[in-house]
């Protein structure tokens, strides 16, 4: 990963695009985040990432950052942005407010702190945090490769934070149901996690 934003950040394009193609999953879920609170059901996750990841595509020379973790912070920013733009458009205001997207960065760090955790790494302090954000790309990987109801039950509940009750309206399953289904999901979770550390 290292690599390729060295040589993306010297111009070289097919980096660029491995570089922010390796993101995709990270930002769906990101995205799936932030959507879920503010324009469920206007919007699909993968038309945001898929926006997000052609402004970034095109804005890439005004990165500066030199790390995983600062290319991450930017694409949330980006993210936040478009999405500050989508609600724009539908009807929560008509003018772009800078103190409006804050809150969404800050919602969007607090999901990806959320993915994070799924490893529970107990790092502390900046390099900790830094290296959080960056075990966030690889949950979100791993995330992507699980079943479709084990990664949903744990993303409405690692992820979205519902109740059992939620979850379980939101899955179209009793809550005895879908706590049985977080049980078995969390442990196919940890060797699609393992094959990627």
């Amino acid at each position: 990963m290292e690599g390729d934003l060295v040589r993306a950040r010297a111009g070289e394009p097919e980096a660029r695009e491995r570089l922010l193609e390796a993101h995709r999953n990270y930002l769906r879920l990101m995205a799936r985040a932030i959507l879920a609170r503010r324009l469920q059901g206007k919007v699909d996750a993968s038309d945001v990432v898929q926006e997000t990841l052609f402004r970034a595509h095109e804005r890439f020379g005004q990165f500066e950052g030199a790390s995983e973790a600062e290319l991450l912070a930017w694409l949330r920013r980006i993210l936040a942005r478009h999405v500050a733009d989508l609600a724009r458009r539908f009807g929560e205001d008509g003018a772009r407010d800078a103190a409006r997207e804050r809150p969404l960065e800050d919602a969007l760090d607090r999901s990806s702190h959320a993915i994070a955790q799924l490893l529970a790494d107990p790092a502390t302090g900046p390099s900790g945090r830094a290296q959080r954000r960056e075990t966030a790309v690889i949950v979100a990987d791993a995330l992507a490769a699980m079943e479709p109801d084990h990664r949903e039950v744990i993303l409405l509940k690692n992820l979205e934070e519902l109740d059992w009750d939620e979850v379980a309206e939101r899955m179209g399953r009793s809550v005895g149901a879908v706590r049985m289904l977080w049980v078995r999901a969390l442990p196919r979770l940890k060797p699609l996690l393992e094959a990627r550390l």
